[in-house]
Order: C-alpha cells, then sequence, then structure tokens
C-alpha cells in the first residue's frame, strides 16, 4: 500500500512531527511506500518533508491526517479519494487562552469546528491516547481507536553531554525542578510558582525551578507569570526559562534533574512524562486529562491540586531515597510500555484491519 501522512508544520523537536517520523520508518520497514507532506517545513527538514502542495499528496492509497490546527487539509481530507485516516494529537480547549490571547482562543475554537466537520467523513479516528478517542467518540467519530504516540527517547537517551550546561546545573546549591513544554495556559506554570512559594516555605530554600521550552507562543502569559514570582518577592534567579533547546541540551536538563513536575490541566498525551521516565528523572504529576493514563500509575500523581500537599509530596520524592528508588523503579517498568515495537504492532494491526 501507499501511505502518506499530512502534517500541518514539520518541526524539529516537535512531538507531532517526531511522531509522523517514526511512523513513517515504520510503514516502510512493513513493505509499504510513505511520504510525509506538510504546509510549512522548517529549513532543516527540507530534505526530509514534501510540502503538501505536491500532487503526490493526493496519490495515497491510504492518507494519515495529524490533527492538532485549522488548516486547508481539513476540507482535503473530506473530498480525498483512497482511505482517509485522523490521527488526533488534541486541541487545547479554548477557555485556557481567553484571558491572554484571544487570537489563540479563536484558533483553537476553530480547530475543534474542523474536527467535528470530519466526523463521517474519514475510514478510521485515531486517538493518541485513549482520553483522545473518547473526544472524538463524544465529538462524533463512529470509528475509533488508539495509536500511541511514537516517543523518541533515543534521542536523550543516547545524546552527548554539554559539559557547559552541566557545570551549570551540577551546583550542590540548587535542587532543579524541571519542567519541559511550551509555555502555555493550559500547563498552569502559575501553579508552579505557587508550589514553589510552598516548597520554599515548608521543605527547603535551595531550590530552582527550571521550564525548557518556547515561552514566546503566548506573550501576555508569560508576563503574568513573570509577575507573580515578583509579587511572590522571590528570586528570579530561581526561576530559569531557557527558551528552545537542541535535543543535547535537553538531554543535559534531564539528567540533572532532581525531580519533573507536571501541573497541567489539560493533555492529550504529554510526551516529556515518558522522556522524564526514560531519563530516570523521578515524575510528580497533577492527575487531569490524559496526565494519569500516559504515567499508567507509575510517579507520583495527586488530586485534588493542593500545592501545599504537592510541595510535602516533592520534598519527599527527592530526600526520601526509598520512596525515590521505589518511584523510579515504577517508571522504568512503564516506560518499557512505550517502546517501538508496542506502536508497531498496533500499527500493523490498524493497516491489517484497512
Amino acid at each position: 500500500m501507499i501511505i502518506h501522512q499530512w502534517l500541518q508544520a514539520a518541526h524539529r523537536n516537535d512531538a507531532v512531527g517526531d511522531n509522523a517520523r517514526v511512523l513513517r520508518g515504520l510503514l516502510r520497514a512493513q513493505g509499504h511506500e510513505s511520504e510525509i507532506f506538510a504546509l510549512t517545513i522548517d529549513d532543516d527538514l527540507e530534505h526530509d518533508i514534501r510540502p503538501w502542495h505536491d500532487a503526490g499528496a493526493r496519490q495515497g492509497d491510504a492518507t494519515i491526517l495529524h490533527f492538532t490546527l485549522p488548516s486547508p487539509m481539513t476540507e482535503a481530507m473530506r473530498t480525498l479519494p483512497g482511505l482517509r485516516l485522523l490521527q488526533y494529537h488534541n486541541v487545547t480547549p479554548p477557555h485556557f487562552f481567553a484571558p491572554f490571547d484571544t487570537a489563540a482562543c479563536r484558533l483553537t475554537v476553530l480547530a475543534r469546528q474542523e474536527l467535528a466537520q470530519l466526523a463521517g467523513r474519514v475510514d478510521l479516528a485515531l486517538g493518541v491516547s485513549e482520553f483522545n478517542r473518547e473526544e472524538l467518540e463524544a465529538v462524533g467519530f463512529a470509528n475509533t481507536d488508539v495509536l500511541p504516540v511514537a516517543v523518541n527517547t533515543d534521542r536523550l537517551v543516547q545524546a552527548a553531554p554539554v559539559p557547559s550546561l552541566s557545570a551549570i546545573l551540577d551546583d550542590e546549591n540548587f535542587v532543579n525542578i524541571l519542567f519541559v513544554g511550551r509555555i502555555a495556559p493550559n500547563k498552569r506554570i502559575e501553579d508552579h510558582i505557587r508550589l514553589a512559594e510552598q516548597y520554599k516555605r515548608y521543605i527547603d530554600a535551595h531550590y530552582r525551578f527550571i521550564f525548557v521550552g518556547r515561552y514566546d507562543g503566548v506573550p501576555r502569559y508569560y508576563a503574568t507569570i513573570r509577575a507573580l514570582i515578583l509579587e511572590y518577592q522571590m528570586l528570579p534567579d530561581r526561576f530559569w526559562f531557557t527558551g528552545a533547546v537542541t535535543d543535547d541540551e535537553l538531554a543535559a536538563f534531564y539528567r540533572h534533574a532532581h525531580a519533573y513536575v507536571s501541573l497541567s490541566e489539560h493533555e492529550g498525551f504529554c510526551a516529556p512524562l515518558v522522556e522524564a521516565m526514560a531519563m530516570d528523572v523521578p515524575v510528580l504529576a497533577y492527575a487531569a486529562a490524559a496526565v494519569p493514563e500516559t504515567l499508567g500509575g507509575a510517579g507520583m500523581a495527586f488530586a485534588p491540586k493542593d500545592l501545599e500537599y504537592a510541595a510535602e509530596l516533592l520534598g519527599r520524592l527527592i530526600y526520601d531515597q526509598p520512596l525515590r528508588d521505589d518511584v523510579l523503579a515504577g517508571q522504568r517498568r512503564r516506560v518499557a510500555d512505550f517502546g517501538i515495537d508496542r506502536v508497531d504492532a498496533k500499527l500493523q494491526q490498524i493497516v491489517a484491519a484497512l
């Protein structure tokens, strides 16, 4: 079969794009012809990803649309010959963006409207998690299944060291508490600042919260976070917003993290949780949306969102060595469930059904 994939944007170190490239490799290994076509392509990926206006994009026996945002691909998919598959990576609900960015809020509204327009017009709708599959079902998709995200942890596990960065992170005066992902309202970064206040008050004053990821997507939201740090009269150097980093740099942040914290209130999967487990960083996470499903009983998940309680859990995760060892052992067992063989077997099953 010829099985092509459509991406709205092809970026390096993007979970959706990385997943598409892994799927392409698996499809080719299974004996299928497969290419990835995208509307926008980073310069360093032009040799690897083909433009969507290429006529070959519409010549597959089956086409997988990776849905994240509204685009011309939605209308084209509705009338595309051949088998049509949707892989849904989730759309953040609009209310998270409403106080900070009306354009982003409108974009997510349109995305959810476009998603609903595809109900009944694709042969199979795939969620990257059961949480996403249930959302597809609620929107009106009849034939649904789960195709897990293929998280490329090898790029981190096998990454080269960055001595200059490691020298900074190895400072014994600080405990490094890590978050990875874009600085966006659904991630509730403001709760990390409030958690830091509780941690400083009740656990330990020698902390450093590190946020790895772009912070220019929603400027008013980022400004709100900075204002909260000032309001609490906290030391600015205890909060490190790195912006975009390379794979080697990201691996260094994981290697030197004492704990990984997620306080997000909406995740369709949350690949950094898998990355943290693969890099042997104990995870503390608020149990919302797809987070409990991704953790699968590993790490330490809590609800409701009591940040004083979370600070106590974080302190135990860092300083209680027997507990820490137990958590890490559970994470090692869980991360094995995200091996490429699992994704390959599920993909073969889906293709065979087609």
